[in-house]
C-alpha cells in the first residue's frame, strides 16, 4: 500500500482529498499546525471512511519534527498544501507569508530529499497570474502575480522547477486552483474559515444562517454582463479528484503543470441566485465600491488537464450551492 504526507491535511482542500484518497486504498499520514483548521475534521474523516488516519500535530517549519516524520514513516509521496492563503492578509503580513509559505516549503523540501521521496504534488493557485491582459488563462500565460500570496506559491513553484532540475529523479505537479467552493456531499466536511470569511461563497452561506448581516458586493460596474467580477467556480470534490488523477498521471509523467477549473465563469450575482434557489433563503447584499487588486474577469483554460490527468471538473453551481448549505446548515459553528 502506498503511503502519503499530506502536509495542511486538516484543512479546507486537504481535508476532501484525504477521504478521496482513503476511498481509493491509500494509506495517509497528515502534519498540520491547525492555524486554519481543526482537529475535529481528523474524527470526521475517519467516520466518512471508515479508516483511522495517523494525525501529527505540527509546523512544516519544525525541521526536527519533519526529519523524524519521514524517519519513522517509509513514503512514497508528498501532497502539500500546508500554507497560509489569504490575500489580504499577504500583504499586511508579508513576512509571514514569506516565513510560512517560502521557508516553510524549502524545509519540507531538504527532508524530502534527505528522506529520498521523490514524488510531490503541490498546491500551487491561479494568483501567480496574476493580471495578464487576458481573461482566459492557459498554462502559457505569463506569471507575473500582483499580491504577496500569488508571489509565495509563484517562489515555491520556482524552487521545485530548479529543484526537478538538479535533481531529475524527482516527479512534481504543480496545480494551479481557480476559485473552490462546495463541500462534502455529506455535510459532514466543509470550508471552516476562522473569524470573517474572506471568500464569497463562506460569508454568503453565514449571511444565509445570520451570523452575517449581509453579503458585501464589491463593485457592480465591471465591463461584465451583470457588472459584477466574473470568476472560475471550481467544487472542492473535483478540486480533491484532481489531485488523485495527478498522482496516478506522474507514474508516467515526471514534471506536470496544469489548471484545474471549469473554464467557465460566473458573476457574484449569478452565485447569489444559485445559492438562494439552493437553500431557499433570500441573501442581502449591499453594492460597495470595488477592492483594490479584484480583475473584473477571469477563468481557467482546463484543456491540459483533460489531456495530461484524464481528468475535468463534473459538479456544477447548484451542486456546488446545494453542498455549501448543507454544510453550513449543519454545522453553523463549523467544527466547534
Amino acid at each position: 500500500m502506498k503511503k502519503i504526507l499530506v502536509t495542511g491535511g486538516a484543512g479546507y482542500i486537504g481535508s476532501h482529498t484525504v477521504v478521496q484518497l482513503l476511498n481509493s486504498g491509500k494509506d495517509i499520514v497528515i502534519l498540520d499546525n491547525l492555524s486554519n483548521s481543526s482537529l475535529g475534521v481528523i474524527k470526521r474523516i475517519e467516520d466518512l471512511t471508515g479508516k483511522a488516519v495517523e494525525f501529527i500535530e505540527g509546523d512544516i517549519r519544525d525541521r526536527a519534527l519533519v526529519r523524524a516524520t519521514f524517519e519513522q514513516h517509509t513514503f512514497d509521496s508528498v501532497i502539500h498544501f500546508a500554507g497560509l492563503k489569504a490575500v489580504g492578509e499577504s500583504e499586511a503580513f508579508p513576512l509571514r507569508y514569506f516565513d510560512n509559505n517560502v521557508s516553510g516549503s524549502i524545509v519540507l523540501f531538504e527532508e524530502m530529499m534527505r528522506a529520498n521521496v521523490n514524488q510531490l504534488i503541490f498546491s500551487s493557485s491561479a494568483t501567480v497570474y496574476g493580471n495578464p491582459g487576458s481573461v482566459c488563462y492557459t498554462e502559457e500565460t505569463p506569471l507575473s502575480p500582483i499580491n504577496v500570496y500569488g508571489r509565495t506559491k509563484l517562489m515555491v513553484e520556482d524552487i521545485l522547477r530548479d529543484l526537478q532540475k538538479a535533481n531529475p529523479a524527482l516527479r512534481i505537479a504543480l496545480l494551479r486552483y481557480f476559485n473552490p467552493v462546495g463541500a462534502h456531499e455529506s455535510g459532514r466536511i466543509g470550508e471552516n474559515p476562522f473569524g470573517k470569511p474572506n471568500n464569497l461563497m463562506p460569508f454568503m452561506t453565514q449571511v444565509a444562517i445570520g451570523a452575517q448581516e449581509k453579503l458585501m458586493v464589491y463593485g457592480n460596474d465591471y465591463p461584465t454582463p451583470d457588472g459584477t467580477g466574473l470568476r472560475d467556480y471550481i467544487h472542492v470534490e473535483d478540486l480533491a479528484a484532481g489531485h488523485l488523477a495527478a498522482l496516478k498521471a506522474l507514474e508516467q509523467n515526471a514534471s506536470i503543470t496544469v489548471n484545474l477549473g471549469t473554464g467557465k465563469p460566473y458573476s457574484v450575482f449569478d452565485m447569489i441566485k444559485a445559492f438562494e434557489g439552493a437553500s431557499g433563503v433570500k441573501i442581502p447584499y449591499e453594492v460597495v465600491t470595488r477592492r483594490a487588486g479584484d480583475l473584473s474577469e477571469y477563468y481557467a483554460d482546463p484543456t491540459l488537464a483533460k489531456k495530461v490527468l484524464g481528468w475535468e471538473a463534473q459538479l456544477g453551481i447548484d451542486r456546488m450551492c446545494a453542498d455549501s448549505w448543507r454544510w453550513q446548515k449543519n454545522n453553523p459553528k463549523g467544527y466547534s
